[in-house]
């Protein structure tokens, strides 16, 4: 089995089904840039475009997470998890007002999850299905 690319943790999912209630589904993008730009931002599915050269790395507590081609480049080798933490993330992420915020938390990938990686190919770019 192919290793995942994207994980979450339980509190983010507890924050992501609150989110959902409230928004309906959502989507995940992680962009570059300095700032909030370098955290994973939340919307609603109908309110934010998936571009052509996003890369989807696959669901998260039914949300797709993409990340920016660019931003892919630099971290196609780490393994990215979802978490919140207490703080103000930015005004465009649906948790915002709740005083909480996603962040990524990051680590490479070994070797053979590397290679198997490798083996399954590139993952799709532009927008998919959730599942």
């Amino acid at each position: 089995m192919t290793p995942s690319r994207v994980s979450v943790t339980e509190a983010a999912v507890a924050l992501i089904e609150r989110m959902q209630a409230l928004h309906g589904p959502l989507l995940f993008h992680q962009s570059g840039g300095c700032c909030d730009g370098s955290a994973p931002m939340c919307y609603p599915r109908t309110e934010f475009r998936i571009g052509q050269r996003d890369v989807f790395l696959g669901s998260i507590a039914g949300c797709p997470f993409y990340i920016s081609g660019p931003q892919y480049e630099y971290w196609q080798s780490t393994h990215l998890t979802v978490d919140v933490v207490k703080g103000r993330g930015s005004g465009f992420s649906v948790e915002a007002p709740e005083g909480l915020r996603f962040l990524i938390r990051s680590r490479v990938f070994t070797d053979a999850e590397w290679a198997e990686l490798q083996a399954a190919g590139e993952p799709p770019r532009g927008e998919q299905q959730a599942s």
